[in-house]
């Protein structure tokens, strides 16, 4: 199971039982490009297409916000993920609405995972969560755990996950929830999502 703060193992490479296998040692220093001198190169810029569609996530994600939004129509790409992974989260993005939530068992009995391999289901859904490539959009912080909040990887931690839920209603506010303040206090100072 993957901890707050563990890196998700490498895209193909499962994880050990104490968290990700450090990689290969003779295929990284094949896969190592040659040193180089001076600057690096710039990445290429981004397809075109592919900038239209941030500005459209980064305007609805505004709008969601601002409170004008609660569902997300900008198209999810999940073609770099595979199996249960893709599964969950499309299962994830495509049933649970603002306000609902989900805990981890009935999110896998959703999306059909069974109790085959080494861990539970929901520890699963889990592991899945916590590396969430599109977090907020595919809401991975309505999934909860049966006695409480559970665990988040994004921000603050859970307590980032508190304030997405008192924010969409799932949970009632508490003493110090300020309804007209844009970000939880930890985000003080930081820039606005």
């Amino acid at each position: 199971m993957l901890a707050r703060g563990d890196a998700p193992p490498p895209r193909g490479q499962a994880p050990g039982p104490h968290g990700p296998e450090p990689p290969d040692a003779a295929a990284g220093a094949a896969a190592a490009p040659p040193p180089t001198s001076g600057p690096p190169e710039p990445p290429d810029p981004p397809p075109p297409e592919a900038a239209v569609f941030l500005r459209a996530a980064l305007t609805e994600l505004e709008e969601y916000f601002g409170r004008e939004r609660k569902s997300f129509s900008v198209p999810v790409d999940l073609s770099a993920t595979s199996g249960a992974r893709r599964a969950v989260l499309s299962v994830l993005h495509d049933s649970v609405g603002y306000g609902e939530t989900i805990t981890y068992g009935g999110l896998a009995g959703r999306a059909g995972l069974t109790d085959g391999g080494q861990l539970p289901p929901a520890r699963v859904v889990g592991q899945i969560m916590a590396s969430n490539p599109c977090a907020v959009i595919v809401p991975c912080h309505r999934v909860v755990a049966g006695g409480g909040l559970g665990g988040y990887s994004g921000g603050a931690g859970p307590e980032i996950k508190q304030w997405l839920l008192i924010f969409e209603g799932a949970l009632p506010a508490t003493l110090d929830w300020d309804p007209a303040q844009a970000c939880p206090p930890s985000w003080a100072g930081a820039a606005r999502p």
